[in-house]
């Protein structure tokens, strides 16, 4: 399948409005997570706007696809496509990390279009799967989308929840690496290297599509793949930058975890114009 070209064109029109409302939100909370947020932005843009079935107005749709954010410190990301896609106003964003908020530092069920609360690394493939489950056993059609980060991957649960999903043989889970190669520590190489990737996943029993994740046309092709494959589940190794789409915050570690001051929030958004 190939997506029309003013598809793709929309869809990253969309991204960069993502990516200045992530920067905007940060920077008025003054803390939060700005670097695995941009990098997966266009990953989760392609997902909202164009492949998941869901309706803002009946968020509790039994027949929903679900999105699990594993890697949940990244909620800026969601944050602002759940607004975009009209779950809650878009005012609501800048009380990001507010006492009282509905919108705290990592995902809560009490934030409209959240499916379960995340934030403990490790733990979110197995939840996905959970939900993948249930659709076979009430007889439900819908998929489940899970997006993970690279040093999460290192912990033990991931793996042992891809072999449980590779013998229950979810084919309607599809898993999401946001593989920008940085951990809060600096680089998955240095740290615990996670080569070769491919081949584990494989191992353990998955469809790999192994893509950029800054290409809206290869992230769309990935996940109408995804939904062709039977009797397993799948995982799309998408290759991006940390900090993607501000020039000063790329493959820059500090970024992981720290917000943009206002100056530079305005540089940033200059970028993203």
């Amino acid at each position: 399948m190939v997506p029309p070209q003013d598809e793709i064109k929309k869809l990253e029109e969309q991204a960069k409005q993502i990516r200045r409302l992530i920067v905007q939100m940060l920077a008025q909370a003054g803390s939060g997570h700005p670097g695995g947020s941009l990098s997966s932005t266009d990953l989760i843009s392609a997902l909202y706007f164009s492949v998941l079935r869901h309706n803002h107005q009946e968020p509790n749709w039994p027949q929903r696809d679900r999105f699990h954010l594993s890697k949940g410190h990244c909620c800026p990301l969601l944050y602002a496509v759940l607004a975009e896609s009209g779950y809650f106003p878009k005012e609501t964003l800048w009380t990001l990390r507010c006492l009282g908020s509905t919108l705290q530092g990592h995902p809560d069920w009490r934030t409209p279009g959240v499916e379960v609360a995340s934030g403990s690394l490790g733990q979110g493939l197995s939840v996905a799967i959970g939900m993948a489950l249930a659709a076979r056993l009430n007889q439900l059609s819908y998929r489940v989308y899970c997006l993970l980060g690279d040093g999460e991957i290192q912990e033990g649960q991931i793996w042992e929840a891809a072999m449980a999903a590779s013998h229950y043989a979810c084919d309607n889970l599809c898993a999401i690496l946001d593989h920008n190669g940085y951990q809060i520590d600096g680089r998955t190489k240095d740290i615990m290297n996670l080569e070769p990737l491919i081949d584990k996943w494989q191992a353990f029993g998955w469809h790999t599509v192994n893509i950029d994740g800054h290409k809206m046309r290869e992230i769309l092709q990935a996940f109408a793949e995804a939904k062709t494959i039977k009797g397993k589940p799948t995982i799309i190794i998408a290759k991006t930058i940390k900090g993607k789409g501000v020039s000063f915050m790329e493959n820059v570690v500090d970024f992981h975890g720290r917000a943009p001051t206002q100056e530079e929030a305005k540089k940033a958004l200059e970028e993203l114009s």
